[in-house]
């Protein structure tokens, strides 16, 4: 899996290429981490070009958003392919944390 890393304003964006899985999340989580311990609180995924997520994936997400909540961050998902969408839905992830269908929406959710 490749992450890819921007800034958008006070924003910063990751896009997820390839599969997020159990030989993938570990190196994952450790990058939210990192970034979280650096001071980042605005946390955007991009998963358009997530090919695969597994249940291990989706702890990557709910770790990452539960150390944002405590210190007064947030998580936003965005552009997940159907598939992706279908599966944070099924795990009933999509309420834990905002899953906007484009990066514009995503970060209107920081104003």
């Amino acid at each position: 899996m490749e992450i890819t890393e921007s800034k958008i304003e006070q924003v910063k964006v990751l896009g997820l290429k390839g599969r997020l899985d159990a030989a993938t999340s570990n190196s994952a989580q450790d990058r939210f981490s990192q970034l979280i311990d650096l001071g980042e609180t605005k946390l955007v995924v991009d998963l358009s070009e997530l090919d695969y997520l597994s249940s291990a994936g989706l702890r990557v997400f709910m770790m990452a958003a539960k150390r944002l909540k405590a210190r007064g961050g947030k998580l936003v998902l965005c552009r997940a392919p159907d598939r992706i969408k279908e599966i944070l839905e099924i795990a009933r992830l999509s309420e834990l944390f905002f899953l906007c269908p484009s990066l514009e929406e995503a970060l209107t959710r920081f104003a």
